[in-house]
Parts: structure tokens; C-alpha cells; sequence
């Protein structure tokens, strides 16, 4: 959730046409991440659970690509921190589906 509150803040400043644009967008797939965790950890099952975790991984490189796109296009300075948030993320992504997959297979045996 502090991903999304550093997006927003980020996102505050670009210029006015990109409010409905690649700002929306970044914003979007940043609440999509604490969103779809959450929602997966409320289903029945750890299939879905997984499903939601893998939605957020997507989201989470949806939003490197577009941070990326907004550096291009002027929008923002060299973010390094904000990149190294999201592969601390994305980390913290993958390790969590590991987790509950490794987790899966032992409830299987």
C-alpha cells in the first residue's frame, strides 16, 4: 500500500492531459497490487489465491513498464528509488506465490 501512496503522489505532478491517461493507468495498476492479494486471500481456494497473486505480478511489471515510459516522456526524473521499490515488490511477489505453491504441494502428500 505504500507502493500506491508513493504512485499517487508521483503521478500528482504530471501534466493535466495525462490525468485520464498514463497517469490513471500507473495509478490503477498500483491499487490493483494490495487489491488483488487481498481479494485472492479471501477466496476458498489456494488456486484462486494463487491466480490473484500472479494478477498482481503482472500489475506490478504493468507499473515498471509505464514508470519507465513516463521517465521517456519527460514526466519524471530518474526515479532509482521507486524502481527499487518495485523489484522489492516484485521479490516479495514471487517469493509469497512460492510459498503458498510449495505450500500446496505439501497438503497434497
Amino acid at each position: 500500500m505504500e507502493l500506491v501512496a508513493n504512485i499517487y503522489r508521483l503521478t500528482r505532478d504530471f501534466p493535466h492531459e495525462e490525468q485520464f491517461g498514463l497517469s490513471s493507468q500507473i495509478r490503477r495498476a498500483a491499487v490493483s497490487i494490495p487489491s488483488n492479494i487481498a481479494e485472492g486471500a479471501a477466496r476458498n481456494s489456494t488456486k484462486e489465491y494463487m491466480q490473484f497473486l500472479y494478477v498482481s505480478l503482472g500489475s506490478i511489471s504493468e507499473i515498471e513498464t509505464q514508470i519507465l515510459i513516463a521517465e521517456k516522456l519527460g514526466f519524471l526524473k530518474a526515479e532509482n528509488s521507486l524502481l527499487e521499490e518495485i523489484s522489492d515488490i516484485r521479490k516479495m511477489l514471487t517469493g509469497l506465490i512460492s510459498y503458498v505453491s510449495k505450500k500446496q504441494i505439501q497438503r497434497k502428500n
